[in-house]
Protein backbone atom coordinates (compact mmCIF):
# COMPACT_ATOMS: atom_id res chain seq x y z
CA UNK A 1 0.00 0.00 0.00
CA UNK A 2 1.33 3.27 -0.94
CA UNK A 3 1.62 6.47 1.15
CA UNK A 4 -1.31 7.98 -0.36
CA UNK A 5 -3.17 5.09 0.18
CA UNK A 6 -2.17 4.70 3.53
CA UNK A 7 -2.96 8.39 4.41
CA UNK A 8 -6.29 7.77 2.81
CA UNK A 9 -7.09 5.01 4.68
CA UNK A 10 -5.94 6.22 8.14
CA UNK A 11 -8.20 9.39 7.43
CA UNK A 12 -11.12 7.41 6.58
CA UNK A 13 -11.29 5.25 9.46
CA UNK A 14 -11.24 7.75 12.07
CA UNK A 15 -13.78 9.31 10.46
CA UNK A 16 -15.32 5.62 11.13
CA UNK A 17 -14.31 5.89 14.69
CA UNK A 18 -16.03 9.19 15.57
CA UNK A 19 -19.59 9.19 13.88
CA UNK A 20 -21.87 12.38 14.33
CA UNK A 21 -25.45 12.40 13.27
CA UNK A 22 -27.30 15.00 10.77
CA UNK A 23 -26.65 18.33 11.79
CA UNK A 24 -24.21 17.61 15.27
CA UNK A 25 -21.26 16.47 12.78
CA UNK A 26 -19.14 19.06 14.93
CA UNK A 27 -15.60 17.30 15.00
CA UNK A 28 -16.08 15.99 11.80
CA UNK A 29 -16.70 19.22 10.25
CA UNK A 30 -13.67 20.42 12.28
CA UNK A 31 -11.88 17.29 11.11
CA UNK A 32 -12.16 18.06 7.60
CA UNK A 33 -11.67 21.79 7.88
CA UNK A 34 -8.29 21.26 9.31
CA UNK A 35 -7.53 18.30 6.28
CA UNK A 36 -8.53 21.23 3.96
CA UNK A 37 -6.35 24.18 5.13
CA UNK A 38 -3.52 22.07 5.66
CA UNK A 39 -3.45 21.42 1.74
CA UNK A 40 -3.65 25.08 1.40
CA UNK A 41 -7.42 25.04 0.17
CA UNK A 42 -9.44 27.61 1.05
CA UNK A 43 -12.11 27.29 3.51
CA UNK A 44 -15.40 28.37 4.62
CA UNK A 45 -17.60 27.09 7.58
CA UNK A 46 -20.92 27.43 7.77
CA UNK A 47 -24.18 24.75 7.29
CA UNK A 48 -21.45 22.74 5.67
CA UNK A 49 -17.97 23.31 4.89
CA UNK A 50 -16.70 24.40 1.81
CA UNK A 51 -13.58 24.38 -0.32
CA UNK A 52 -12.31 26.24 -2.64
CA UNK A 53 -9.25 25.54 -5.48
CA UNK A 54 -8.02 28.01 -8.12
CA UNK A 55 -6.44 27.37 -10.99
CA UNK A 56 -5.60 29.44 -14.03
CA UNK A 57 -8.14 31.84 -15.19
CA UNK A 58 -10.70 29.89 -16.38
CA UNK A 59 -14.29 31.07 -15.21
CA UNK A 60 -16.13 27.82 -14.99
CA UNK A 61 -16.53 26.13 -11.87
CA UNK A 62 -17.65 22.69 -11.07
CA UNK A 63 -18.62 21.44 -7.48
CA UNK A 64 -17.76 17.84 -6.23
CA UNK A 65 -20.12 17.13 -2.72
CA UNK A 66 -19.91 14.54 -0.31
CA UNK A 67 -22.09 14.06 2.76
CA UNK A 68 -20.71 13.66 6.49
CA UNK A 69 -23.19 12.42 8.50
CA UNK A 70 -23.53 8.89 10.11
CA UNK A 71 -26.80 6.80 11.21
CA UNK A 72 -28.34 6.29 14.99
CA UNK A 73 -27.41 2.80 14.33
CA UNK A 74 -25.20 0.15 16.80
CA UNK A 75 -22.44 -0.97 15.23
CA UNK A 76 -21.98 -5.31 15.29
CA UNK A 77 -18.53 -4.94 12.78
CA UNK A 78 -15.62 -6.59 14.55
CA UNK A 79 -12.89 -5.14 12.93
CA UNK A 80 -10.40 -2.74 14.93
CA UNK A 81 -12.07 0.96 13.91
CA UNK A 82 -15.49 0.27 15.09
CA UNK A 83 -17.45 3.33 16.05
CA UNK A 84 -16.60 4.65 19.19
CA UNK A 85 -20.02 6.38 19.76
CA UNK A 86 -22.77 3.88 21.29
CA UNK A 87 -25.34 4.22 19.02
CA UNK A 88 -23.93 5.75 16.05
CA UNK A 89 -22.47 4.04 12.79
CA UNK A 90 -20.73 5.66 9.67
CA UNK A 91 -23.32 2.54 7.79
CA UNK A 92 -23.63 3.92 4.62
CA UNK A 93 -20.19 4.58 3.25
CA UNK A 94 -19.94 8.85 4.33
CA UNK A 95 -16.65 8.54 5.98
CA UNK A 96 -15.38 7.20 2.86
CA UNK A 97 -17.27 9.36 0.66
CA UNK A 98 -15.32 12.46 2.80
CA UNK A 99 -12.35 10.86 2.20
CA UNK A 100 -11.94 10.51 -1.46
CA UNK A 101 -13.21 13.81 -1.97
CA UNK A 102 -9.70 15.01 0.53
CA UNK A 103 -8.35 12.91 -1.20
CA UNK A 104 -9.50 14.57 -4.87
CA UNK A 105 -8.25 17.87 -3.18
CA UNK A 106 -4.68 16.60 -2.30
CA UNK A 107 -3.65 15.32 -5.98
CA UNK A 108 -5.19 18.69 -7.37
CA UNK A 109 -3.05 21.10 -5.12
CA UNK A 110 -0.34 18.83 -6.14
CA UNK A 111 -0.71 18.95 -9.21
CA UNK A 112 -3.70 21.63 -10.32
CA UNK A 113 -3.27 20.35 -14.33
CA UNK A 114 -6.78 22.73 -14.58
CA UNK A 115 -8.08 26.21 -15.64
CA UNK A 116 -11.02 27.59 -13.07
CA UNK A 117 -12.11 26.67 -9.70
CA UNK A 118 -13.47 23.84 -7.73
CA UNK A 119 -16.31 23.72 -4.69
CA UNK A 120 -15.65 21.08 -2.56
CA UNK A 121 -18.90 20.79 -0.95
CA UNK A 122 -19.06 19.12 2.52
CA UNK A 123 -22.77 18.55 3.49
CA UNK A 124 -24.62 17.83 6.63
CA UNK A 125 -27.21 15.57 6.93
CA UNK A 126 -28.18 13.67 3.98
CA UNK A 127 -30.08 11.10 5.72
CA UNK A 128 -32.79 13.18 6.27
CA UNK A 129 -32.94 14.84 3.19
CA UNK A 130 -32.28 18.18 4.91
CA UNK A 131 -28.51 19.36 4.17
CA UNK A 132 -28.84 19.69 1.22
CA UNK A 133 -31.47 22.54 0.93
CA UNK A 134 -29.99 23.80 4.48
CA UNK A 135 -26.62 24.31 2.54
CA UNK A 136 -28.45 26.30 -0.63
CA UNK A 137 -30.90 28.48 2.36
CA UNK A 138 -27.47 29.33 3.72
CA UNK A 139 -26.27 31.30 0.36
CA UNK A 140 -24.29 28.37 -0.87
CA UNK A 141 -24.62 28.49 -4.56
CA UNK A 142 -24.75 32.61 -4.34
CA UNK A 143 -21.29 32.64 -3.04
CA UNK A 144 -19.98 29.72 -5.14
CA UNK A 145 -22.11 30.10 -8.27
CA UNK A 146 -21.60 25.96 -9.79
CA UNK A 147 -21.53 25.64 -13.54
CA UNK A 148 -22.15 21.77 -12.79
CA UNK A 149 -22.16 19.63 -9.62
CA UNK A 150 -21.33 15.65 -9.24
CA UNK A 151 -22.11 13.21 -5.82
CA UNK A 152 -20.43 9.72 -5.53
CA UNK A 153 -22.27 7.00 -3.40
CA UNK A 154 -20.88 3.79 -3.02
CA UNK A 155 -22.58 0.32 -4.17
CA UNK A 156 -22.26 -2.63 -2.11
CA UNK A 157 -22.63 -5.55 -4.35
CA UNK A 158 -21.00 -3.86 -7.01
CA UNK A 159 -17.58 -4.62 -8.86
CA UNK A 160 -15.08 -2.82 -6.81
CA UNK A 161 -14.39 0.58 -8.35
CA UNK A 162 -16.85 0.12 -11.48
CA UNK A 163 -19.15 3.79 -12.23
CA UNK A 164 -22.27 3.55 -13.22
CA UNK A 165 -25.16 6.40 -13.82
CA UNK A 166 -27.96 7.55 -15.82
CA UNK A 167 -29.32 10.73 -17.69
CA UNK A 168 -32.61 11.66 -16.29
CA UNK A 169 -34.40 10.06 -13.16
CA UNK A 170 -31.75 8.13 -10.85
CA UNK A 171 -32.68 8.04 -7.32
CA UNK A 172 -36.55 8.24 -6.40
CA UNK A 173 -38.13 10.81 -4.26
CA UNK A 174 -39.36 10.06 -0.91
CA UNK A 175 -42.49 11.04 1.05
CA UNK A 176 -43.54 10.40 4.24
CA UNK A 177 -47.48 10.55 5.04
CA UNK A 178 -49.47 9.94 7.95
CA UNK A 179 -53.26 9.16 8.54
CA UNK A 180 -55.36 9.69 11.54
CA UNK A 181 -58.60 8.17 11.96
CA UNK A 182 -61.26 8.79 14.72
CA UNK A 183 -64.14 6.49 15.21
CA UNK A 184 -65.91 5.39 18.63
CA UNK A 185 -64.12 3.22 21.11
CA UNK A 186 -65.60 1.00 23.20
CA UNK A 187 -66.06 -2.64 24.96
CA UNK A 188 -64.13 -5.48 22.76
CA UNK A 189 -67.35 -7.73 23.39
CA UNK A 190 -70.01 -4.97 21.75
CA UNK A 191 -67.98 -3.88 18.75
CA UNK A 192 -71.93 -2.70 17.54
CA UNK A 193 -71.91 0.44 19.96
CA UNK A 194 -69.45 2.25 18.40
CA UNK A 195 -66.83 2.20 15.05
CA UNK A 196 -63.60 0.41 16.12
CA UNK A 197 -60.47 2.93 14.41
CA UNK A 198 -59.11 -0.81 14.19
CA UNK A 199 -61.29 -1.84 11.71
CA UNK A 200 -61.40 0.87 9.69
CA UNK A 201 -57.44 1.36 9.82
CA UNK A 202 -56.96 -1.99 8.31
CA UNK A 203 -58.90 -1.31 5.30
CA UNK A 204 -57.36 1.37 4.53
CA UNK A 205 -53.90 -0.57 4.61
CA UNK A 206 -55.57 -2.75 2.05
CA UNK A 207 -56.90 -0.17 -0.03
CA UNK A 208 -53.35 1.59 0.00
CA UNK A 209 -52.05 -1.64 -1.97
CA UNK A 210 -54.16 -0.91 -5.15
CA UNK A 211 -52.55 2.74 -5.79
CA UNK A 212 -49.13 0.72 -7.33
CA UNK A 213 -51.27 -2.32 -8.66
CA UNK A 214 -54.53 -0.93 -9.97
CA UNK A 215 -54.21 3.14 -10.57
CA UNK A 216 -50.44 3.74 -11.37
CA UNK A 217 -49.24 2.55 -14.82
CA UNK A 218 -47.22 -0.70 -14.99
CA UNK A 219 -43.63 -0.09 -14.34
CA UNK A 220 -44.05 3.21 -12.81
CA UNK A 221 -41.92 2.24 -9.90
CA UNK A 222 -43.68 3.69 -7.00
CA UNK A 223 -43.78 1.96 -3.57
CA UNK A 224 -46.26 3.05 -0.97
CA UNK A 225 -45.34 1.18 2.64
CA UNK A 226 -47.54 1.54 5.50
CA UNK A 227 -45.13 1.13 8.30
CA UNK A 228 -46.23 1.60 11.66
CA UNK A 229 -50.18 0.70 12.93
CA UNK A 230 -50.95 2.65 15.87
CA UNK A 231 -53.82 2.41 18.54
CA UNK A 232 -55.46 3.28 21.43
CA UNK A 233 -56.48 -0.37 22.14
CA UNK A 234 -56.34 -2.65 24.86
CA UNK A 235 -56.90 -6.31 25.05
CA UNK A 236 -60.62 -5.95 25.80
CA UNK A 237 -61.10 -2.15 24.58
CA UNK A 238 -61.56 -1.45 21.02
CA UNK A 239 -59.47 1.75 19.76
CA UNK A 240 -61.39 4.90 19.16
CA UNK A 241 -58.21 6.18 17.27
CA UNK A 242 -55.60 5.22 14.71
CA UNK A 243 -52.58 6.37 12.84
CA UNK A 244 -50.88 4.88 9.85
CA UNK A 245 -47.63 6.08 8.73
CA UNK A 246 -45.75 4.70 6.15
CA UNK A 247 -43.13 5.88 3.20
CA UNK A 248 -44.08 6.43 -0.86
CA UNK A 249 -40.89 6.45 -3.52
CA UNK A 250 -41.47 7.44 -6.54
CA UNK A 251 -39.59 7.73 -9.94
CA UNK A 252 -41.62 10.96 -10.98
CA UNK A 253 -42.69 14.40 -9.89
CA UNK A 254 -46.28 13.65 -11.13
CA UNK A 255 -46.35 9.72 -9.92
CA UNK A 256 -45.60 10.96 -6.80
CA UNK A 257 -48.84 13.73 -6.94
CA UNK A 258 -51.12 11.25 -8.39
CA UNK A 259 -49.80 9.02 -5.18
CA UNK A 260 -51.04 11.82 -3.03
CA UNK A 261 -54.21 12.34 -4.74
CA UNK A 262 -54.74 8.46 -4.84
CA UNK A 263 -54.16 8.89 -1.11
CA UNK A 264 -56.28 11.01 -0.06
CA UNK A 265 -59.73 10.18 -2.25
CA UNK A 266 -59.22 6.31 -1.00
CA UNK A 267 -58.58 7.90 3.22
CA UNK A 268 -61.17 9.76 2.68
CA UNK A 269 -64.35 7.06 0.69
CA UNK A 270 -63.22 4.75 3.18
CA UNK A 271 -63.99 7.08 6.69
CA UNK A 272 -67.11 8.25 5.14
CA UNK A 273 -68.35 4.69 4.13
CA UNK A 274 -67.66 4.06 7.93
CA UNK A 275 -68.33 6.83 9.22
CA UNK A 276 -65.45 7.98 11.27
CA UNK A 277 -63.06 11.35 10.70
CA UNK A 278 -59.99 10.77 8.93
CA UNK A 279 -56.82 13.43 8.35
CA UNK A 280 -54.55 12.45 5.72
CA UNK A 281 -50.66 14.54 5.60
CA UNK A 282 -48.32 13.80 2.84
CA UNK A 283 -44.53 15.39 3.32
CA UNK A 284 -42.09 15.12 0.79
CA UNK A 285 -38.44 14.68 2.05
CA UNK A 286 -36.76 14.29 -0.84
CA UNK A 287 -37.32 15.22 -4.41
CA UNK A 288 -36.53 12.73 -7.69
CA UNK A 289 -32.91 12.96 -8.49
CA UNK A 290 -32.54 13.77 -11.97
CA UNK A 291 -29.35 13.42 -13.68
CA UNK A 292 -28.47 16.24 -16.45
CA UNK A 293 -27.46 14.77 -19.70
CA UNK A 294 -24.06 16.60 -20.40
CA UNK A 295 -22.78 16.01 -16.79
CA UNK A 296 -23.36 12.57 -17.24
CA UNK A 297 -21.57 11.93 -20.59
CA UNK A 298 -18.74 13.73 -18.57
CA UNK A 299 -18.72 10.98 -15.79
CA UNK A 300 -18.43 8.20 -17.96
CA UNK A 301 -15.59 9.72 -19.71
CA UNK A 302 -13.81 10.90 -16.77
CA UNK A 303 -14.28 7.09 -15.36
CA UNK A 304 -12.74 5.07 -18.37
CA UNK A 305 -10.32 7.65 -18.67
CA UNK A 306 -9.32 7.14 -14.95
CA UNK A 307 -9.09 3.34 -16.04
CA UNK A 308 -12.38 2.28 -14.40
CA UNK A 309 -15.04 0.23 -16.09
CA UNK A 310 -18.39 2.81 -16.23
CA UNK A 311 -22.04 2.25 -17.61
CA UNK A 312 -24.24 5.25 -18.34
CA UNK A 313 -27.43 3.64 -19.06
CA UNK A 314 -27.98 1.86 -15.08
CA UNK A 315 -31.33 1.50 -13.77
CA UNK A 316 -32.74 4.05 -11.57
CA UNK A 317 -32.26 3.48 -7.72
CA UNK A 318 -34.98 2.90 -5.30
CA UNK A 319 -33.64 4.92 -2.49
CA UNK A 320 -33.62 8.38 -2.01
CA UNK A 321 -30.65 11.43 -1.97
CA UNK A 322 -30.61 14.82 -1.08
CA UNK A 323 -28.39 15.65 -3.62
CA UNK A 324 -31.39 16.27 -5.18
CA UNK A 325 -31.79 19.69 -4.51
CA UNK A 326 -28.45 20.33 -5.84
CA UNK A 327 -29.25 18.58 -9.72
CA UNK A 328 -32.82 21.02 -9.65
CA UNK A 329 -30.72 24.30 -9.19
CA UNK A 330 -27.21 23.51 -11.33
CA UNK A 331 -26.83 20.46 -14.33
CA UNK A 332 -25.37 18.03 -11.88
CA UNK A 333 -24.59 14.06 -11.77
CA UNK A 334 -25.23 11.96 -9.29
CA UNK A 335 -22.89 8.04 -9.69
CA UNK A 336 -22.75 5.02 -8.29
CA UNK A 337 -18.86 3.69 -7.14
CA UNK A 338 -18.98 -0.41 -7.03
CA UNK A 339 -17.78 -1.09 -3.18
CA UNK A 340 -17.19 -5.01 -3.72
CA UNK A 341 -18.78 -8.18 -4.19
CA UNK A 342 -17.90 -10.15 -1.08
CA UNK A 343 -18.70 -9.52 2.75
CA UNK A 344 -18.50 -7.46 4.26
CA UNK A 345 -18.39 -5.02 1.32
CA UNK A 346 -21.54 -6.78 -0.25
CA UNK A 347 -23.38 -5.79 2.81
CA UNK A 348 -26.51 -3.74 2.42
CA UNK A 349 -26.19 -0.05 3.12
CA UNK A 350 -27.50 0.56 6.24
CA UNK A 351 -26.31 -2.65 7.90
CA UNK A 352 -25.32 -2.63 11.36
CA UNK A 353 -22.38 -4.56 9.56
CA UNK A 354 -21.50 -2.69 6.39
CA UNK A 355 -17.95 -1.29 5.74
CA UNK A 356 -17.02 0.96 3.23
CA UNK A 357 -14.16 -0.60 0.73
CA UNK A 358 -10.63 1.04 1.48
CA UNK A 359 -9.56 0.02 -1.93
CA UNK A 360 -12.37 2.56 -3.13
CA UNK A 361 -10.43 5.15 -1.38
CA UNK A 362 -7.85 6.12 -4.53
CA UNK A 363 -9.76 4.68 -7.31
CA UNK A 364 -12.39 7.36 -6.11
CA UNK A 365 -9.67 10.23 -5.80
CA UNK A 366 -8.36 9.89 -9.28
CA UNK A 367 -11.33 9.73 -10.51
CA UNK A 368 -12.33 13.38 -8.85
CA UNK A 369 -9.06 14.27 -10.33
CA UNK A 370 -9.73 13.19 -13.67
CA UNK A 371 -13.50 14.49 -13.48
CA UNK A 372 -11.89 18.10 -12.80
CA UNK A 373 -9.27 18.14 -15.35
CA UNK A 374 -11.91 17.14 -18.16
CA UNK A 375 -14.33 19.66 -16.89
CA UNK A 376 -11.76 22.58 -16.38
CA UNK A 377 -9.03 21.75 -19.19
CA UNK A 378 -6.34 23.61 -19.32
CA UNK A 379 -6.53 26.57 -22.53
CA UNK A 380 -3.82 25.40 -25.48
CA UNK A 381 -1.01 28.00 -25.70
CA UNK A 382 0.14 28.30 -29.56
Amino acid sequence: MDSFQSGLTDLRRSFHRDPEVGFDEVRTKAKVAHHLRALGVEVHEGVGVVGVLRSGGGNRTIGLRADMDALPLQEISTHDYVSQNAGVMHACGHDGHMTMLLGAAELLTNDPDFDGKVVFVFQPNEEHGLGAQAMINDGLLEQFPLDEVYAIHNLPGAPVGEVSTRAGQICASESLFEIEITGQGGHASMPQVGVDAITVGAEVVLALQTIVSRKLAPGAGAVVSVTEFLTDGQRNVLPGTAILKGDVRARLPQDRADVEGFMRQIVDGIAAAHGVRARTTFKTEFIETINAPGPTDAVVQAARSAGLAATGNRPPMSFSEDFAHFCAAVPGCFLLLGNGTEPPFSQPLHAADYDFNDALLPLGAAFWAQLVKDRLPKRKTT
